[in-house]
């Protein structure tokens, strides 16, 4: 069993003298600045109130956080903290313990001391403390960290914007800081590797700004409170990231910040290899000739080397590109692992006894991946795993700043990065702000451009790209189309068998030779990268090889089987074909195509066409009885927006009337094409994105298009109060149509329902509206009800079940049921009304004036004692239809008193839930008479109550006489087998469904409630 951290923290907090306490502390100074950032001014509060802080310590934190500035706040609590002693060290660890459940980040922190103990940290001392250098080692350590200095200070970069094809400049001069976070995501992903990034950023920003992702810097994979362990065989970490997000950069920064002795002077010796060279090593090789073919002044130094294998950190970048198995997965069949440093193996083994400590126990090992590839590692032993985000919130800006040497280009291709929603979201990644700059570029930088032409579509953005590169290299190339159309047939083949990587090979078979690279067009599109042991060539982006694949089928001389090849991609179901796609869909629009063919000559119409005609058929077949579901539906909408075809778009979805992407994840970039196909559809009526966590962001984006619908499903969205509030505007509008709004689960409060309530007093249209399982409280169903109340309210159906409501708005909706004539169903189930609340509720039920025909008032805490006033009233109101009273202590008396009301003469009751209400076979007799008579009721609920085998005869008497009854849960009685047996036997009377294994509680119920 499992002890509290929680215990093992107090201990030592408790016990621990000054010096222990200060260890502690420093040890996980880092993460406990972002565990503080969030709760700083309570910490601060209580240091200052035990007198551990002065007043002007406290206004000093204070400050700082009310200016927006939490991070530095908390830098300067620790300060002080430190400075005060061990009794203030005191104070904010047990500030922070109390706070534990509401803090992820501390929680974690916890949970590392509860396993390897506050004692352990004397192996991270002993390790930031090695011994001197040798001797025999001093001149290979200083030739090696000048070797990787010269090697990692320059920074390679392409350009489109400057004659130079290459251009090299200072690292340090164009490296933005990029977010990692500790730990990633499952790893079985399956989605094109860049959009699935892209579908989760928002929300993993906001993880991060909520404290739930704790941010971690390349200087703490190793020797650090990340890293913790009291092992001496030493540390694997990997750092997996989507192409793009700066893996390889982030390895050439770390290099050379360690060659430049500012980060890792535990370690003497850094070797870093890419997986890609490791590639063409297709024999049998030592660990001693694999460094000394990438270093060879190792040649008399490497026994020497291996007697402190803690000082060696080896560094595998790009895994994914790694073409051979590794054994972790149990599918290789190379030899056995490595244990010596001059033995021969094969180069998949030497990295696998790296990373598993078989071979030079006690080295650290880095490797880097995409997270495709993090399968391949499921069971290496890897100490520490991390995750980079990509640039957030005003690294972007940076980034771009860095771009451009004009400070206002800069400035001017921020800003419409920013108001364009596509672009901006996608900038988290560096590749794309890269892509960003060389394609909008130009548009502020020359002169005359018209500002018209400024890409907004993905497609549009890409196409500039290629054109810019063409413009400015098509002189050197004589038949740039052909070349075109040779290096996008190899590039389709690459995105088919999801391959980056090229060879001099592939560039023959596809007749792009080598030489070719003379030309500076071909250098734009291929970049080509020399190792010792092989030349591989890449595209800058494997968006941009997608880009070129889509590209190089409007080249051929004839449209040939475009229409097949697009029916068989779109099939394929791992995602490698879906921003592929979306390219040949937006290379049909003319705003895509005209900056290509300048120097491409005209696309060929039939592909065009085909193309079209591809779009519209497949977007009828998903819409038809053989859909394949809301995945390749919203690729279908994608399709649409980047083809910028509105007579398309309006033929296409002129018959649609609901569009569900219910459970689906929808991040902004999807809400922004979602919105744009809306706008040119006018017959839809139903739009379900329940369950697509939307959030506010994505709603924003969606707003101008919500007022046209009838239905609108948004439920479990986390739209929160922000959320709401926009939707309040779209609700307030004039020529708003919508009928039913679904909003349940949506992190709604008290705070939201006043401008909810502003909107519902001018809106003419709405008729049901479900607010069920928020935390609107007593308050804000206070507000709503005043609006309800007004005679005007069109409200028909109200949901508020799950709202944490008491006492004191029962008699606020009691009056809004008096004196709202539509209002006729009602659902509070899951609240505590109690007794009191439920008979003020029935002092309405029985005023003529109450229309309610629906009402479910499951687990509210009533009792007998409620039940009859609840009877009393239905004695006069026989107008109920719906009646539920599931998980209610009712008891045997209560339902006496209940089926006294309802065997007047008048009930046209249809629904009667009487689940977990406390009943036995005492009242099983007067309850069959009673709804014996009940010619009307179809759906009546019994389970979990005290029945036994002495109901069984009325039951089937019931069942067996009554001619309207279609469904009766049974489920959880205390019948015997042969007494279900009974019962079951009866199943398929006049399709009767006797349910003896479902209880018949809230949710179907509640389903059929909004049926009937």
């Amino acid at each position: 069993m499992e002890t509290d951290p929680d215990t093992t923290l107090i201990n030592v907090v408790k016990t621990c003298n000054d010096h222990q306490l200060f260890r502690l502390t420093k040890f996980y100074r880092s993460r406990l600045e972002q565990t503080i950032e969030g709760v700083v001014d309570r910490v601060s509060s209580t240091l200052a109130i035990r007198e551990f802080f002065t007043a002007e310590d406290h206004r000093k934190v204070i400050k700082l956080k009310e200016g927006g500035n939490r991070v530095d706040s908390s830098k300067v609590l620790l300060t002080l903290v430190m400075e005060k002693g061990s009794e203030a060290r005191k104070v904010m660890w047990e500030s922070l313990i109390d706070m534990r459940y509401a803090l992820p980040k501390f929680y974690n922190i916890l949970k590392d001391i509860q396993e390897h103990g506050p004692d352990s940290l004397d192996y991270w001392i002993a390790a930031k403390n090695l011994e001197q250098l040798p001797k025999s080692l001093e001149d290979v350590y200083q030739i090696h960290k000048e070797t990787l200095r010269k090697k990692s200070e320059r920074l390679r970069l392409n350009t489109i914007l400057t004659d130079d094809a290459i251009q090299e400049c200072q690292l340090l001069d164009r490296y933005t800081e990029l977010t990692m976070v500790f730990s990633f995501r499952d790893r079985n992903l399956v989605e094109h590797e860049l959009l699935a990034r892209g579908q989760d950023h928002e929300k993993w920003r906001k993880e991060c700004l909520l404290n739930i992702m704790e941010k971690i810097r390349p200087e703490e994979l190793f020797f650090s409170s990340f890293s913790h362990n009291n092992s001496t065989s030493g540390c694997s970490a990997v750092v997996a990231g989507v192409p793009g997000i700066g893996k390889t950069t982030m390895v050439q920064k770390m290099v050379h910040d360690w060659a430049t002795n500012k980060i890792y002077k535990c370690f003497r010796f850094v070797f870093i290899f890419k997986f890609r060279d490791l590639n063409a090593i297709n024999c049998r090789i030592t660990l001693k000739q694999l460094i000394l073919d990438e270093y060879p002044y190792f040649v008399n130094n490497l026994d020497e080397l291996w007697k402190n294998p803690e000082c060696l950190l080896f560094i595998f970048d790009g895994l994914d590109e790694f073409k051979r198995k590794i054994g972790f997965t149990g599918g290789c069949t190379s030899l056995p692992a490595c244990i010596n440093t001059e033995e021969w193996c094969e180069v998949p083994d030497i990295v696998y006894s790296l990373i598993q400590h078989k071979l030079l126990p006690g080295c650290s090992v880095l490797v880097t991946t995409r997270p495709t590839a993090l399968s391949l590692l499921e069971k290496a032993n890897i100490s520490i795993q991390a995750e980079i985000l990509g640039f957030v919130s005003e690294e972007r800006r940076e980034y771009f700043c860095k771009f451009f040497n004009d400070p206002l280009v800069a400035e001017n291709v921020f800003k419409y990065v920013k108001e364009n929603e596509i672009l901006y979201t996608l900038c988290y990644n560096p590749s794309y702000c890269w892509i960003l700059g060389h394609s909008l570029g130009p548009f502020f930088i020359q002169k005359g451009r018209n500002a018209q032409q400024i890409p907004k579509t993905i497609s549009q953005l890409y196409s500039y790209y290629i054109h810019n590169i063409l413009r400015n290299h098509s002189r050197e190339v004589q038949y740039p189309r052909l070349v075109m159309r040779k290096i996008g047939e190899m590039a389709y083949t690459g995105v088919s068998e999801k391959n980056i990587v090229f060879t001099s090979g592939d560039l023959i078979k596809y007749e792009i030779p080598p030489s070719q690279f003379l030309s500076g067009f071909v250098m734009e599109l291929l970049e080509k990268d020399n190792s010792a042991q092989s030349v591989v060539y890449t595209f800058p982006h494997l968006t941009i090889q997608e880009f070129v694949a889509a590209l190089t089928h409007y080249l051929k001389e004839d449209s040939g089987d475009v229409y097949t090849l697009l029916v068989k991609a779109h099939g394929t179901d791992d995602g490698r074909f879906e921003v592929f796609l979306r390219f040949v869909a937006g290379l049909s629009s003319p705003w895509s195509a005209r900056p290509l063919e300048e120097f491409l000559e005209p696309f060929l119409s039939k592909t065009t066409h085909k193309v079209i005609d591809w779009i519209k058929e497949t977007f009828e077949g998903e819409l038809g009885p053989a859909r394949s579901g809301g995945k390749k539906l919203l690729n279908m909408l994608h399709y649409l927006y980047e083809a910028q075809n509105t007579p398309l778009t309006r033929q296409v979805m002129n018959t649609v009337e609901t569009l569900s992407f219910k459970g689906m994840h929808l991040n902004p970039v999807d809400c922004v094409v979602l919105s744009h196909i809306l706008g040119n559809s006018e017959m839809i009526k139903d739009l379900d994105l329940g369950g697509c966590t939307v959030q506010s962001e994505g709603l924003q984006r969606l707003v101008p298009q919500l007022h046209r619908f009838h239905i609108l499903r948004l439920d479990n969205n986390k739209l929160g109060d922000s959320g709401v509030n926009l939707l309040s505007d779209v609700l307030a509008k004039q020529d708003c149509k919508i009928q039913l709004l679904e909003l349940k689960n949506n992190h709604l409060t008290a705070s939201c329902a006043e401008s909810l309530a502003s909107a519902l007093s001018m809106n003419c249209s709405l008729r049901y509206l479900y607010l069920g399982e928020n935390q609107l409280r007593d308050a804000g169903v206070k507000t709503l009800a005043a609006i309800l109340s007004h005679p005007n309210s069109a409200i028909q159906e109200l949901e508020l079940f799950s709202n944490r409501l008491g006492v004191s708005c029962v008699k606020d909706l009691a009056t809004a049921l008096e004196a709202n004539q539509s209002l006729i169903a009602l659902d509070v189930h899951s609240n505590s009304f109690e007794d009191s609340g439920v008979r003020t509720l029935s002092e309405v039920l029985r005023k003529p004036e109450c229309n309610l025909k629906k009402i479910q008032l499951d687990c509210v805490g009533l009792t007998a004692i409620g039940t009859k006033e609840l009877a009393s009233a239905l004695c006069v109101n026989c107008s109920l239809t719906v009646l539920y009273l599931n998980q209610n202590e009712l008891g045997d008396t209560g339902v006496e008193q209940l089926f006294e009301a309802l065997s007047k003469p008048g009930w046209q009751l249809e629904m009667l839930g009487l689940t977990k209400a406390g009943l036995t076979d005492s009242c099983t007799e007067h309850l069959v008479t009673v709804l014996g008579t009940m010619d009307s009721l179809t759906t009546l609920t019994l389970g979990q109550n005290c029945f036994t085998d002495k109901s069984i005869p009325a039951i089937r008497h019931l069942i067996m006489n009554h001619k309207c009854l279609q469904r009766i849960g049974l489920g959880w009685n205390q019948f015997s087998q042969a007494g279900m047996e009974q019962l079951e036997s009866m199943r398929g009377i006049r399709s009767l469904v006797p349910d003896l294994t479902e209880d018949g509680s809230l949710p179907q119920c509640w389903q059929n409630f909004r049926k009937s």
